[in-house]
């Protein structure tokens, strides 16, 4: 046997270097994710700025009113939107009622009208000129000062209308959490002997809570960064004070800065959304056997349920698209008359 005498190539000196055209979607992924970040970074940045005399002012002033109404709106937008989403969204998916496969989809209209419509088309209702408190005096025989009527353009009208128009969020992503829930958890919650509400607090709602956080975040981010609410509404909430500081003092810097206070908030929201999920996965991967069986409610408890999914869609799109209507029509009527 003779020993094999081929020649072997020369070893080169290093690597020769090839381009590579980056992956087209990593590309996408990174440019949108600049832009996304360059927003952010300019309004960090100018907490580095020197501190002015606008800053001063702000703090000695009116920063305590923007933290205060912005945390106070947040809380109550929070309370509304679980209390409206949360219902509505166990409802439609657990129970039978009367109106319920109509109420499924529509209990999403109120997120198609933006908050300051309906604000504005709330104000003009219960004014003191509008139809109700005027049918009030009317009915009643009362005149200015005889009776009190809550004060619409306020926190708590703010709160209302954002709560209004933002609970589809919540109600969206729990009620597709409801519906992917694992029937075989409520057959043996029921054979355990755990009535409907003992199953809904505990097997359904902690199974739900990630996706319910979820819906909670993003309605609140949505009354961060509302304006046209507040504003009209003469609330001092982070977004007025930017608008104020911005075009009112001339001040960009100190708005910038502001505007970086109120990115801690929308960062905390981030965290504890994540914070929520703790990693856990809560999908259930297996088929279900059979649908998932709904409770039937009949009587005095079926109409409660229809009334309970009827009032939020009355309120954040009915009431308000009807009277966006009639001054519609009024306004053509006038214009064609003139």
């Amino acid at each position: 046997m003779t020993a094999s005498t081929a020649p072997r190539p020369a070893p080169t000196a290093g690597r020769a270097f090839s381009f590579r055209w980056p992956d087209p979607w990593r590309a996408g992924v990174i440019a949108v994710a600049v832009l996304l970040a360059l927003p952010i970074l300019t309004v960090f940045s100018a907490v580095f700025l020197p501190v002015s005399e606008t800053w001063h002012h702000l703090v000695d002033t009116v920063l305590a009113d923007y933290v205060l109404n912005s945390l106070g709106l947040m809380l109550g937008v929070a309370y509304g939107v679980l209390s409206i989403g949360v219902t509505c969204a166990w409802l439609t998916t657990n129970c039978q009622f009367p109106g319920r496969r109509v109420f499924e989809w529509a209990l999403l209209l109120p997120l198609a009208i933006p908050a300051y419509i309906i604000a504005y088309t709330y104000t003009g209702m219960l004014d003191y000129p509008g139809p109700v408190q005027t049918a009030l005096r009317g009915w009643f025989g009362w005149g200015y000062g005889d009776y009190w009527f809550p004060e619409i353009r306020s926190l708590g009208g703010a709160i209302a209308m954002l709560s209004l128009v933002l609970y589809p969020y919540v109600y969206l992503l729990a009620r597709a959490a409801f519906l992917e829930q694992s029937v075989h958890a409520l057959e043996a919650g029921r054979i355990l002997g755990a009535g409907p509400w003992a199953r809904l607090w505990r097997i359904t709602l902690p199974g739900a809570r990630p996706a319910i956080i979820a819906g909670l975040s993003l309605a609140l981010m949505e009354t961060l960064a509302d304006y046209g609410t507040v504003q009209y509404f003469g609330v001092s909430t982070f977004t007025t004070g930017i608008f104020r500081t911005w075009y009112g003092l001339n001040d960009s810097g100190a708005a910038a800065q502001l505007s970086a206070l109120m990115m801690l908030f929308v960062f905390a929201l981030i965290l504890t959304e994540r914070w929520s999920r703790r990693q856990a996965r809560y999908h259930h991967a297996g088929q279900r056997s059979k649908p998932l069986p709904r409770l039937q409610l009949v009587g005095w408890r079926a109409w409660l349920a229809t009334v309970a999914c009827a009032m939020p869609l009355l309120l954040g799109f009915m009431l308000p698209v009807g009277q966006l209507t009639a001054w519609a029509a009024r306004t053509l009527d006038a214009t064609l008359a003139g």
